[in-house]
């Protein structure tokens, strides 16, 4: 479900979502941290993200447009100090070369029903500058 709702925020279907040639996914820690007492994702560990992150992004090299997903993407990339929702709301001060989402999890439709503006003003330059970016 996380997958299909990024796929939607970013306008693509799923061959071009998977084709490795056009779209990068770059997790943050590339190994799974577990889960905490409550059921949810715990943060990725540093040493994980410490050893393959800045690694992987070189590689890349240059990246037309980024999508940096979620508070600990939003820090690491962004140097972030402020919430998800503050530095999501501060979208433009970045865009187009790169966009500051929440998760795309199914736990965050509390936050995209309580922050319409993600989809009415954000989500129709995300989608744009993908498709031109495919193009």
């Amino acid at each position: 479900p996380s997958g299909d709702r990024l796929r939607d925020w970013m306008g693509v279907d799923q061959s071009q979502f998977y084709d490795r040639a056009k779209i990068a996914i770059v997790p943050m820690a590339f190994c799974f941290p577990g889960y905490n007492g409550a059921g949810a994702d715990l943060p990725p560990p540093p040493l994980c993200r410490a050893t393959w992150h800045q690694r992987v992004m070189a590689h890349l090299g240059e990246v037309p447009v980024t999508l940096v997903v979620g508070g600990y993407a939003q820090r690491w990339h962004l140097g972030a100090k402020t919430t998800v929702t503050q530095t999501v709301q501060a979208w433009r001060d970045h865009a187009p070369r790169v966009f500051p989402l929440p998760h795309p999890s199914w736990r965050n439709t509390a936050w995209l029903k309580k922050n319409p503006w993600f989809a009415a003003d954000l989500l129709p330059v995300l989608r744009a500058t993908v498709k031109e970016t495919l193009q």
